[in-house]
């Protein structure tokens, strides 16, 4: 299948930087040094997470709140449809669902509520937000697709920029409206090709597996220049570590941090 090239780029009322974090999952001590760290840059203007922002860590009020705080623009997580769909819930392995059950009493009814009512994507700043997969999958995983997946989501929805996540890993899939292709991903800065459409995970910050290091990752995409940069910050591994054993968290939801 053949896709036709949009003779339009993406426009925006203004220059904007927006911050983009995925699968935080509990870990607010990654959290916070991503929030400092986009406090230093100093010019970000909207956070936006794609989903995951509770699960398998020790924290998940603590998040919530952050996130609350910064009026960051969530959209749901698998981890945050377990909440509201029993059906799915029972769908999960026993890790993760204990994980959920140890979740659910260390957080409030207020935050629980938020997190549950999040919605499958968003459609802002000429980007498509979702966890899974686009158009708007939860739980569907991106992960090596073949050209001709590619060719079929880059038709299912029609905006330049698409940032998932779910994978904790990095992805960069690529149309020029004739072929598609992925490109590995570097942790740094790169300018993206405004006549070309873009399908981005930008890594994990609270549970990476991107095989590069433990630290947390995260993106600044830049609407102007169409750059994307990729950041990695260190933080207190070892009190997350600390605070999943003291909960009773499964010993493997340490072990990835390490």
């Amino acid at each position: 299948m053949v896709l036709k090239l949009r003779q339009h780029s993406p426009s925006h009322a203004k220059t904007m930087i927006i911050a983009i974090l995925s699968d935080i999952h509990a870990n607010y001590q990654a959290l916070q040094a991503v929030l400092a760290d986009i406090d230093n840059h100093g010019r970000v203007e909207t956070i936006y997470t794609l989903g995951d922002n509770i699960g398998y860590g020790p924290q998940p009020e603590e998040v919530v709140r952050a996130l609350r705080a910064r009026r960051a623009r969530c959209v749901l997580g698998n981890h945050e449809l377990a909440l509201r769909s029993a059906a799915y819930f029972r769908r999960l392995n026993f890790v993760v669902q204990h994980s959920l059950e140890l979740t659910r009493t260390l957080m409030s009814p207020d935050s629980l509520a938020f997190s549950a009512a999040l919605p499958a994507f968003r459609i802002e700043q000429g980007c498509r937000f979702v966890h899974g997969c686009p158009p708007e999958s939860i739980t569907l995983y991106l992960h090596n697709p073949s050209a001709t997946r590619l060719e079929r989501l880059f038709a299912a929805y029609p905006e330049h920029y698409c940032f998932y996540g779910h994978t904790h890993a990095f992805g960069r899939h690529v149309s020029d409206g004739l072929t598609c292709w992925s490109e590995p991903v570097e942790i740094g800065r790169s300018r993206l090709n405004d006549r070309w459409r873009y399908i981005n995970n930008v890594g994990s910050v609270g549970q990476p597996r991107d095989h590069k290091n433990n630290m947390a990752k995260y993106g600044l995409f830049d609407t102007s220049d169409h750059s994307l940069e990729i950041r990695a910050l260190p933080y207190d591994v070892e009190k997350t570590v600390a605070l999943l054993k003291k909960l009773g968290f499964h010993g493997t939801n340490a072990s990835r941090l390490l």
